[in-house]
C-alpha cells in the first residue's frame, strides 16, 4: 500500500512540473531586473524573414536559443525571451487586432541585453520581429 501511495505522489509532482506555468528567467539591463520567458500562448520559435527574401533571417527556438543573421549574412548565436512578471505573465501593449511585446536578446558571446518589437497580428495571422522580419502562424488558440 505504501508503495501505491509513493508511486501517486511522484506521479502527481511529476504531472504538477510538466503542466506548470512558464520557466521565467532574470536578466539585468542597466543595473534593472527584468523578467523574460519563452512561452506567452502563441508559436514564437521558427524562423522570422524580411517579407519576400530569404535572408538575413532570424531563428528562434523553443529552448531560449536562436541566431540572428545580420545585413552582411553574418550569424551570431543568442539567448533570447519576451519581457514578462515575475510570475510568467507576459507583459504587452494591446492594439487593434494585435498585441506588442518587448523582444530581449543576449549574443551569446556577449553580457550585454538588447530588445526589440515583437508583435502578432491576428487577422494577418503573422508575427513581426524587430519591426521588418516575419512569420506566419496558426492560431491553435482559436475555439
Amino acid at each position: 500500500m505504501k508503495a501505491v501511495h509513493l508511486l501517486l505522489i511522484t506521479l502527481f509532482f511529476a504531472a504538477s512540473k510538466s503542466y506548470s506555468q512558464a520557466e521565467v528567467n532574470v536578466i539585468t539591463h542597466n543595473s534593472k531586473e527584468r523578467y523574460i520567458t519563452t512561452t506567452i500562448g502563441y508559436p514564437v520559435q521558427g524562423t522570422y524573414a524580411p517579407i519576400g527574401l530569404k535572408q538575413p533571417i532570424t531563428v528562434l527556438n523553443p529552448d531560449g536559443t536562436g541566431t540572428i543573421q545580420a545585413e552582411d549574412l553574418s550569424k551570431q548565436k543568442i539567448n533570447w525571451g519576451i519581457e514578462c512578471n515575475e510570475d510568467g505573465t507576459p507583459i504587452f501593449k494591446e492594439g487593434f487586432n494585435s498585441k506588442s511585446y518587448t523582444f530581449w536578446y543576449r549574443p551569446v558571446e556577449g553580457n550585454e541585453w538588447f530588445y526589440s518589437q515583437f508583435s502578432i497580428h491576428f487577422v494577418k495571422k503573422k508575427m513581426f520581429l524587430m519591426g521588418e522580419r516575419v512569420k506566419e502562424y496558426e492560431d491553435y488558440n482559436v475555439q
